[in-house]
């Protein structure tokens, strides 16, 4: 029993020393696939056809009065030879409203605005996601984010003492 385990596990050895040489795999042609390099020029070409510019991807509120709605208003620039249309602007949830100039296309050099509005109706840390998609499927994200804290019940608090001073 001793000897078949030790051939096995010496036939196993050989084998894999014999398809492996110098650090290179030995696959059959059929399973040998041609992966093209990434050059420079790959790179290049994708941030040009980035032509959407956002002065801003983040904004912090700070911290925000609770049942108090804020905006903020994010600038885009199109720095593309065409004009460019901002086909959508998606909030990840209803309490975050975005707005912008619906089917109207920002000219080649120029630029338009985003305002993002945020309902501060519950109490705690937030951080909201807008994705902002244009030209041919193309997408931006940009990101708000805050605290937003509890208001008092009433405007100040009840003075016990005032009954005395009518007296």
């Amino acid at each position: 029993m001793r000897k078949l385990l030790f051939l096995s596990i010496l036939g196993c050895v050989s084998l894999t020393g014999f398809s492996q040489e110098n650090g290179k795999v030995n696959l059959p042609a059929t399973e040998l696939k041609t992966v093209p390099a990434a050059n420079e020029n790959t790179i290049t070409d994708k941030k040009a056809e980035e032509t959407l510019v956002l002065k801003e991807d983040v904004y912090d509120f700070g911290k925000i009065p609770q049942g108090k709605p804020v905006t903020h208003i994010f600038e885009v620039s199109n720095i593309g030879k065409t004009d460019l249309k901002i086909s959508n602007v998606q909030a990840s949830c209803g309490c975050t409203t975005p707005e912008w100039d619906q089917g109207k296309p920002i000219a080649a050099g120029g630029s338009s605005k985003i305002t993002v509005g945020y309902n501060a109706a519950a109490e705690g840390v937030f951080t909201k996601l807008v994705t902002v998609t244009y030209g041919d499927n193309q997408s931006k994200q940009i990101t708000i984010k805050g605290e937003v804290w509890k208001t008092p019940a009433s405007s100040a608090p009840v003075n016990a003492g005032l009954n005395d001073l009518k007296n």
